[in-house]
């Protein structure tokens, strides 16, 4: 018998997993948003002293592990094992970063909901009694996807009011049964949702279907109201996105109270720094999460965040054959202390 589970797709734990120490390392354009002050390590060398933008990205990965573990004051031989994944073609950022490392790895493709993924398997591994110690990790690189995802830099591509700017950073969180930290309470695994939104320029919208669903499905489940949260932030939507979850939510019944923020509009000026409709990307809600979010916990700036990463579940294969873009959303319910 699930003794965990909270109706059809929710989990609250008997034992609850902190997250111990994160990490997060951003890009030259994030480092000049208005969460500047919250990174961990900042570049403004996109390649970060690599030949490629691929091979830039795999190194921030490394560097938010070796920053995780430097701050933990852990060695690789202290995690049971690592969650990770990014938006690159098989996940090589990740592989590539975890290679010769020794550290047993999982692989994971969420699209930007990568990190609400991770978090969330190692959650559940953590609670469920099966490791002590778990990284949960993932990238973005704006250049990289761009190549892979649209057009090359070079082509000079004009980007629609509704496009997002992928962020370039890597976020890393060490989710421990033991020690100091934010407590994960609770967490609901994503359905995908597809409204037939086709448009590879407007991901906000086609993710927000999808975001909408896992939170009437996470307070449903654990019985919960908006108003038991400071916050419910969502990553990334972006300003179209967010517009259309809290219309979706309004004509519901459900009124969030002004607790939604999504991390897509946070992570940039948006009128200042000419990203449209605001941030995306794995690293998106990663550098936000493990950054400005646990730290507000932390601080007791927030008592408990409900932490909604969402994603885009397209490939380039996919767009060309004019395929539609189907929606995940996976949450994690995250309090400043242990609760009951």
């Amino acid at each position: 018998m699930a003794k965990q589970k909270r109706g059809r797709r929710s989990f609250a734990f008997d034992t609850p997993p902190r997250i111990a120490a994160w990490a997060s390392v951003a890009g030259k354009k994030e480092s000049e948003g208005p969460l500047q002050g919250y990174f961990d390590y900042t570049n403004t060398d996109t390649y970060f002293g690599e030949p490629s933008w691929e091979k830039a990205e795999c190194r921030m990965q490394q560097l938010a592990l070796e920053t995780l573990l430097e701050k933990a004051g852990k060695t690789p031989k202290d995690v049971d094992m690592v969650f990770s994944g990014d938006l690159l073609n098989q996940c090589i950022s990740s592989s590539f970063a975890l290679r010769n490392t020794g550290l047993p790895a999982l692989g994971l493709y969420g699209a930007c909901s990568t990190m609400a993924e991770s978090l969330l398997l190692a959650s559940l591994t953590v609670g469920g009694g099966f490791a002590d110690r778990v990284v949960a990790m993932t990238s973005s690189h704006f250049a990289a996807s761009e190549r892979q995802y649209r057009y090359p830099l070079g082509y000079g591509g004009q980007r629609t009011p509704t496009a997002q700017w992928t962020v370039t950073g890597s976020g890393a969180a060490l989710v421990s049964i033991s020690g100091q930290g934010p407590v994960i309470t609770a967490a609901t695994v994503g359905t995908i949702e597809d409204l037939g939104i086709a448009d590879a320029n407007n991901m906000g919208a086609a993710m927000a279907p999808a975001a909408f669903e896992t939170i009437r499905a996470h307070l449903d489940d654990l019985k919960a109201a908006p108003e038991d949260f400071d916050l419910i932030v969502t990553g990334d939507l972006g300003k179209v996105g967010s517009e259309i979850l809290l219309d979706q939510f309004q004509k519901s019944g459900v009124n969030l109270g002004g607790r939604h923020r999504d991390c897509g509009t946070m992570v940039f000026d948006l009128e200042g720094q000419d990203v449209h409709a605001g941030g995306s990307g794995c690293g998106c809600s990663a550098i936000v999460l493990c950054g400005y979010l646990l730290d507000g916990l932390v601080k007791k700036k927030y008592r408990r965040i409900l932490f909604c990463g969402t994603g885009a579940l397209l490939s380039p294969t996919s767009s060309q054959q004019g395929e539609s873009i189907p929606g995940v959303c996976h949450a994690v319910s995250i309090s400043a202390e242990r609760e009951g």
